[in-house]
């Protein structure tokens, strides 16, 4: 079913609506309980934006945020102890194949250079950046999934270059120069057996409590990242759980690209731009090329595994 079919101001208990997947635009999601929220961000093979979120209020009514990001939510808030039953502007800174086969060794062994696209302002000085309604209010505890991993990677790999994406983000890694200001932190908590609560047709379905990283089918996309949040009166939502997945079946990942790499996606770039999902940032779009959470992620790029300007003023105008 559509939004225009379930509309906003629906009752999910008189209505019967808990559990059903609502579409929007190419993405979906599973109506949650009363007083959550979830959203899907995709990073679609054809560069452009997909994701929403629903919300289902503690009164039941359900309420869409359509436009993938938002503009003006404060960042104060606290988190809250978790039950399973889950914008766009330059402010300046003030300071400073079915991925299971691995690798082939290249002959050259040359790591690609991390340019700039000159289409577009540089990653140090373009400060766009987008929000969305959510934020990591304690510690974001993430598991890897027991299936195969892009690019062939074994599980120490995987644990390894997941680790360091989401480092990326909470560490506000960058080539800049701008130092860490933000509080945000996370823990690998081991493997699991658990799924992330995505399905091969890109659409979130129903949580389990674990933020599980794996890899999989999606339909259209490279990745995708599913988020449940518990709102927050006049705050981000607080984050409950997290999953990433990225396409295995119809892309080609690698965990280093070199001069010979052909059609490859690098897997620290793809993961660093979900992680900045997970922890609240969102889409920019055209004439943004050059930063991390950039619609669209080239093959054999690596820039976005560093920050730009604007991802960092992101990230502080969350935390």
């Amino acid at each position: 079913m559509t939004v225009n079919q379930i509309p906003a101001g629906m009752h999910v208990q008189a209505c019967d609506l808990v559990g059903r997947v609502v579409t929007y635009d190419g993405t979906g999601v599973t109506i949650p309980e009363a007083e959550t929220a979830v959203s899907i961000d995709m990073l679609a093979l054809d560069g452009t934006s997909h994701g929403f979120q629903l919300a289902v209020a503690a009164d039941g009514l359900i309420s869409y945020d359509l436009s993938e990001s938002n503009f003006e939510s404060p960042s104060a808030g606290s988190d809250r102890a978790d039950v399973v039953r889950p914008s766009t502007t330059t402010a300046d800174l003030t300071d400073e194949s079915d991925g299971t086969d691995p690798d082939p060794v290249d002959p050259e062994g040359v790591a690609v250079a991390d340019a700039d696209a000159t289409s577009s302002p540089g990653a140090c000085s373009d400060g766009a950046y987008a929000t969305a309604d959510r934020k990591e209010y304690g510690t974001y505890n993430w598991y890897v999934g027991d299936g195969g991993m892009p690019g062939g990677m074994t599980r120490g790999d995987a644990i390894w270059y997941f680790t360091n994406a989401i480092y990326g983000i909470e560490g506000s890694v960058n080539n800049c120069g701008y130092t860490d200001q933000v509080p945000a932190t996370a823990h690998y908590a081991g493997t699991t057996t658990y799924e992330a609560d995505i399905s091969d047709h890109g659409t979130c379905t129903a949580r389990d409590g674990k933020s599980t990283w794996d890899a999989g089918n999606l339909e259209g996309a490279l990745a995708s990242t599913c988020a449940w949040t518990w709102p927050t009166p006049g705050a981000k939502n607080d984050l409950r759980e997290a999953d990433v997945r990225f396409n295995t079946h119809d892309v080609d990942f690698t965990k280093q690209p070199t001069t010979s790499c052909i059609g490859k996606y690098d897997i620290l770039s793809v993961g660093t731009h979900e992680a900045g999902h997970v922890f609240g940032l969102s889409h920019v779009g055209s004439g943004h090329e050059n930063l991390t959470m950039y619609t669209a992620a080239g093959p054999c790029s690596t820039k976005m595994r560093t920050l730009g300007k604007g991802d960092v003023n992101g990230l502080r105008s969350i935390y």
